[in-house]
């Protein structure tokens, strides 16, 4: 394990052991709050890059599809918005993602719980919850799309869907 000091900012190792679990090529201590090890870490980096073919333009963030991220977007801002209130037990599915002629991206989503207390519970009184979701969704979206997003969102019932191989493959998960 780690011990932390306040006082001296730096990772001390008081078990040894995990050094020899794996045959590592370097080990490297760093410190978030003062920077200390940075500069080694950079340095074993670079002597471990190579030169290879660009696999990706210099702006791409990630290699995962828009729909797969705007999906993400919703479902990280239900977690943070319902924390305990409802279990991690939701999907979110892109049903349609389709961008206009004047750039601004039509986007409906499905949030899928699993019980029917739970769409009340995302839907809220009046669907003020529903609501909240996509305003704090939309902004992350139209910043990864750079463009407006019209965004609607709606709720499904699938019982029992994480034990359903074949919904859980529908929603982007494997096992």
């Amino acid at each position: 394990g780690y011990n932390y000091d306040i006082k001296h900012p730096e990772w001390i190792c008081n078990q040894p052991a995990w050094k020899d679990a794996y045959e590592f090529d370097a080990i490297l201590p760093l410190s978030a709050v003062t920077g200390k090890g940075v500069d080694e870490l950079e340095k074993a980096l670079s002597d471990y890059a190579f030169e290879s073919p660009h696999f990706f333009p210099d702006d791409a963030v990630t290699d995962q599809p828009e729909r797969l991220i705007a999906a993400e977007l919703i479902r990280e801002k239900m977690l943070h918005l319902f924390q305990q209130e409802i279990p991690h037990g939701i999907a979110v599915t892109i049903e349609l993602m389709k961008q206009r002629k004047t750039g601004l991206w039509d986007i409906e989503a499905s949030i899928i719980c699993e019980k029917e207390s739970h769409k009340g519970i995302i839907i809220g009184k009046g669907g003020a919850m529903l609501k909240k979701i996509g305003s704090t969704a939309r902004p992350e979206i139209e910043d990864m799309l750079e463009m407006q997003v019209n965004l609607q969102l709606w709720v499904k019932v699938k019982t029992d869907w994480r034990n359903n191989n074949n919904l859980i493959k529908n929603f982007g998960f494997d096992r």
